[in-house]
């Protein structure tokens, strides 16, 4: 079910945009604070916000702005303000719609849904460009190439990325020198494969927090690396 937050402090508007909401199949959560909502907004998941602009605590510019800010969900302005240079703003600040009051209930309805399905489609098509491995801290955009390590990234060389790819792509298998060469370097292990040790040992001193005690690639005596999961 898709969470909707009301941010209004008129009493009357909000009971009312609440009732058409629910009724339309959302659950709904009201607050009557700019503030409030702010956080409220930050804190939880929703699929749509609707904004006053007109409230008490933080006028609904700054929390617009502090929740685009954060977040990407959908938000449509609803206030009674009217003029062409508040609407600017409020587009401007990243709001997705601007709603004069009065206003008509049922069109505010469909007007949530054509929002909610737009960011959802976005969503889809995002997470079907860009596969993206997370484990403890560390991110990798497989498709742009990209690596975060708690929040910041990193930069690696063409065969650091794919061998850190290949082993977090099969994690807790455990792979020889021979066979990482093999798979990386796409020859037979002809060459030499104290390469794997070399690349292992810069990838650790970039992801690990203390390489001497990985907690990503673990090595495993004898044998070959691990990626622990």
């Amino acid at each position: 079910m898709s969470k909707v937050l009301i941010i209004e402090d008129e009493t009357s508007i909000a009971e009312l945009e609440k009732d058409y909401m629910e009724l339309s199949g959302f659950e709904v959560d009201s607050v009557a604070d700019g503030e409030e909502g702010l956080k409220k907004a930050l804190e939880e998941d929703y699929d749509l916000i609707v904004l006053d602009l007109m409230l008490p605590g933080m006028d609904g510019f700054d929390v617009c702005k502090q929740i685009r800010d954060e977040k990407n969900v959908p938000i449509i302005i609803v206030s009674a303000r009217k003029e062409e240079i508040d609407k600017i703003r409020g587009l401007g600040l990243g709001a997705d719609d601007y709603m004069t009051k009065p206003f008509s209930p049922s069109e505010l309805v469909a007007r949530a849904k054509a929002h909610m399905a737009r960011y959802e489609r976005l969503v889809s098509s995002s997470q079907e460009k860009n596969k993206v491995i997370e484990i403890r801290g560390l991110k990798i955009d497989t498709t742009a190439r990209r690596v975060w390590i708690r929040g910041e990234e990193k930069n690696f060389t063409t065969k650091e990325f794919d061998l850190l790819v290949f082993l977090a792509s099969h994690p807790n298998h455990v792979y020889t020198k021979d066979e990482l060469f093999r798979e990386i370097w796409g020859m037979e292990s002809v060459g030499d494969i104290a390469t794997v040790t070399v690349h292992i040992k810069k990838i650790r001193e970039k992801i690990e927090a203390d390489s001497s005690n990985p907690q990503y690639i673990e090595t495993i005596w004898g044998v070959g690396y691990r990626f622990q999961a």
